[in-house]
């Protein structure tokens, strides 16, 4: 059996690609400071981050005497700068975004310090308050806690109530993806210019690949079994695959394969959709005060099939450098920006449709955000709780991870994989054709980890 050299792991994790959120497109970047009362940190460009740099100062370093230099990146970008300097543990920046596909493999490199210690000693943080599906998503293989989340998000299905209303539709309870195909064919065309439903058809291991994986996962298939042997052209993935495609195709939006979460949320928000399954973070702007379907949109589970839940699980978490020569400082910050007196602040400055939700239990408590995040709050916070990072399928897998494997190999090979898919979307190529290619990529990976499963 193969085996990789470290440079070729560092190569793999730099070459990160864009993960299931809609990001900001410009950037913010100024000289790094080295006082010994500042801290650097290195995150992705997000509103919730810009919110963010916007209290530090004020409420942050006013109160701890902690100055805080932000360098702010799109996603494609902080990924690689990220990559870069905790691969080299070059200690330029003492804390970073990362999620909770990179959180385990920087730790098993020795990247990341881990905060046990510091959790252990400030209690007031409130650890077991961190829903357990991210809490244990941010963890490595030593069961160290290597990330605090920032936000956490899932998957579910979202629709018309007034269209279903109208066509004498009724979504279930609990639906399965059967039932899901069959709204979608009656709801076509409810409206002018009006398709079923939305899924994504746009490459990429964050857009494509991220819904179609729970799909697969619920349908029975897997990426690779416990011993990371390839399983795309096996009948679970294959059926998944290909009753994603045929759906997308028959009853979903014109343009799929250009289409992934910005163009389903407006799809959806301007209402050329009947139905959407997507990430849990959609809600906030179809519930939006100005968004014209506000009121309209009904939240249910994501669909399944033979697994009792099927959502993804995804967070943007703060990681702290091994090599950082501020690391008391930096877990103060961390500490602060993950806190539920950071959420607190959030909702009194900015509103309480803009608090980083979807990590700590307490926030569904707080009555200013149930009542803002009324019609989908709690589905939410369901959709999360009941997501199992380490057994989201039928078998065991190799690695932790929903809507991904947990390798470095993964956003190279789930991206090839996508553009495999979108061909087929587009009716260039059959799907047993581009399953058959992508089970050759697979196949590659599988003969260097063959025997390596968890």
């Amino acid at each position: 059996m193969r085996t990789r050299s470290r440079l070729m792991r560092t190569r793999a994790v730099i070459g990160v690609a864009t993960a299931n959120v809609l990001l900001a497109s410009c950037a913010g970047a100024g000289s790094l400071a080295t006082g010994g009362d500042t801290i650097n940190v290195l995150m992705v460009n997000n509103p919730q981050m810009v919110e963010l740099q916007k209290l530090t100062a004020k409420h942050f370093t006013k109160k701890t005497g902690i100055k805080v230099q932000f360098t702010t990146l799109p996603e494609n970008d902080v990924r690689d700068k990220i990559g870069q300097d905790f691969a080299n543990q070059a200690g330029q920046y003492d804390v970073a975004t990362i999620s909770n596909y990179e959180a385990p493999i920087y730790a098993k490199n020795e990247w990341l310090k881990p905060l046990d210690g510091y959790l252990k000693k400030d209690k007031d943080f409130d650890q077991k308050d961190i829903l357990p599906p991210i809490r244990e998503s941010l963890k490595g293989e030593d069961g160290k806690t290597y990330a605090e989340p920032f936000y956490g998000e899932s998957s579910f299905l979202m629709y018309r109530k007034d269209v279903f209303k109208k066509k004498g539709l009724k979504m279930p309870a609990k639906p399965t993806w059967p039932q899901v195909a069959k709204l979608a064919a009656e709801a076509d065309g409810a409206q002018k210019g009006m398709s079923g439903i939305c899924l994504r058809g746009l490459p990429g291991w964050g857009e494509l690949i991220a819904p179609l994986t729970t799909v697969v996962n619920t349908h029975g298939g897997t990426w690779f079994d416990e011993n990371y042997k390839a399983k795309l052209t096996d009948p679970g993935f294959a059926k998944a695959t290909k009753f994603y495609i045929d759906l997308v195709r028959k009853h979903g939006e014109s343009g799929a394969t250009q289409s992934g979460f910005a163009e389903c949320l407006n799809n959806m928000t301007q209402g050329k959709s009947a139905m959407w399954y997507d990430a849990t973070s959609g809600a906030g702007s179809l519930e939006a005060a100005k968004s014209p379907v506000k009121g309209k949109i009904g939240y249910a589970p994501a669909p399944t099939v033979k697994t009792k839940s099927s959502g993804w699980l995804y967070s943007w978490a703060w990681g702290l450098q091994k090599s950082s020569r501020n690391q008391d400082k930096a877990w103060k910050f961390i500490k602060w920006a993950s806190s539920k007196e950071y959420e607190r602040l959030v909702g009194k400055e900015f509103g309480w449709a803009n608090v980083p939700a979807g990590k700590r239990a307490s926030t569904y408590e707080i009555p200013e955000y149930r009542k803002t995040a009324g019609a989908f709050g709690e589905t939410t916070r369901k959709a999360i709780t009941e997501a199992d990072p380490r057994n989201p399928g039928v078998q065991r897998r190799p690695t932790i991870g929903i809507q991904f494997v947990d390798i470095p190999e993964f956003s190279d090979l789930g991206t090839k994989v996508s553009q495999e898919l979108s061909a087929a979307i587009a009716g260039r190529q059959s799907v047993d054709a581009a399953l058959k290619k992508s089970q050759q990529l697979a196949e590659e990976i599988s003969e260097e980890y063959e025997g390596r499963g968890r």
